[in-house]
């Protein structure tokens, strides 16, 4: 086995279940939950692994490469780290961790412009090559700015999001104070005493903030100020004008995040996306929506041709990987994988869960006898989302 994979940790279910015993309950929830009453999220994972997969056993098979082409640039496997907001506060440094490992494995990490490591930092670690996502601010002169840190940074890819009009009713977070303005109560403190080794290295990182936009807040802000700056800085409802200014004004491959329906992925083949990711964003926004799979299953075959599409929301393993390959994702992303793997395992996590969602792909492949990422698609069983 490689030094990056640790046979304690052979799933994700595992690193769950460590991250759950070695975070705050506060964090854990804020990473582990949805939506209202958390419908969208199990069924995100449930309709995803009722995709089912047909084997070739008796077929000559002259081995498999996980290496794929998106958006013009190679990478080692067909999967990459999504963006997620207050990373630090799920474990401290989390986001250098990931970065650091993403770039060593080749695959694409997303920065988010509410995470807690900067534009400049992450570009630092990857050598130009992390992505990042754009929360769409309420004033022109702050998009245009953050815009111009990104292509400073040399971000080869900018991904807008789509689908945070307006803020998930999220019944964990309000009741653990997580929601803006946050607050540390009694309870979450003694959490935070019960889990030494957070305490720990937040202590030796720091308190977790919003390090892009550092340079755009007054100083001294108390918590409550906090929230109101957060309120009035940044609107995520976006609408085709916008979209067609961040187009023209960025000059690398662009991305829509939240694409759930086919109306949304024909407008942004319109406005000259580069790319969809189909994601009902894990299940946090809308928890009466449809699952992940089901759209992207009609948006690959309709505009697979057109415009490259990728989905998130669900993924759990390389096995689910397999299965939003085959369903004609060209690529995927998962953000709580790789969280839980961080909180886990700290400074390893990043490592070892790319390891293992690249070791459990090659064996699905393998058992599949399929060499090529772009040949899954005639390995599924066409009885789902038709």
């Amino acid at each position: 086995m490689s030094q990056e994979f640790n046979t304690k940790y052979p799933s994700i279910d595992d690193l769950r279940n460590k991250a759950q015993r070695k975070i705050p309950k506060f964090a854990f929830e804020y990473l582990d939950g949805g939506c209202n009453e958390d419908v969208n999220l199990h069924r995100n994972v449930s309709e995803l692994r009722e995709v089912q997969l047909k084997p070739q056993y008796i077929k000559e098979f002259n081995g498999l490469s996980l290496k794929t082409r998106l958006l013009g640039i190679e990478y080692d496997a067909p999967f990459g780290i999504a963006p997620i907001g207050l990373q630090g506060l799920i474990w401290p440094n989390s986001p250098e961790i990931l970065a650091k490992a993403a770039f060593k494995h080749n695959i694409p990490f997303i920065l988010s412009t509410v995470t807690t490591t900067s534009i400049e930092r992450a570009s630092e670690l990857t050598e130009g090559k992390a992505w990042f996502q754009l929360y769409h601010p309420t004033e022109n002169r702050l998009r245009n700015d953050i815009i111009k840190r990104a292509a400073a940074a040399e971000c080869p890819v900018l991904v807008i999001l789509c689908d945070v009009p307006s803020f998930g009713f999220r019944p964990r977070d309000i009741r653990n104070g997580l929601a803006m303005p946050p607050k540390m109560s009694v309870r979450n403190i003694l959490q935070v005493m019960g889990k030494p080794s957070w305490a720990i290295n937040t202590l030796k990182y720091g308190q977790p903030n919003f390090a892009n936009l550092k340079p755009y807040m007054p100083k001294g802000l108390d918590l409550k100020q906090l929230g109101q700056f957060m309120d009035a800085t940044f609107s995520g409802r976006l609408n085709e004008d916008k979209i067609k200014a961040i187009r023209d004004q960025w000059k690398g491959k662009l991305v829509l995040k939240g694409v759930a329906s086919e109306i949304d992925a024909q407008k942004a083949i319109r406005l000259g996306i580069d790319g969809i990711i189909v994601s009902n964003h894990g299940g946090r926004q809308l928890d009466s929506g449809e699952s992940s799979i089901k759209p992207l299953t009609r948006i690959a075959e309709k505009f697979g041709n057109q415009i490259e599409v990728m989905m998130d929301s669900g993924i759990r393993s390389g096995s689910d990987v397999a299965r939003a390959l085959a369903s004609g994702a060209k690529f995927t992303f998962m953000g709580r994988s790789f969280m839980y793997g961080t909180a886990a395992l700290g400074n390893a996590g990043g490592n070892h869960t790319i390891t293992l969602l690249k070791k459990e792909l090659h064996q699905i492949m393998e058992q599949l006898c399929c060499e090529r990422l772009e040949d899954l698609p005639s390995h599924l069983i066409k009885e789902k989302y038709n």
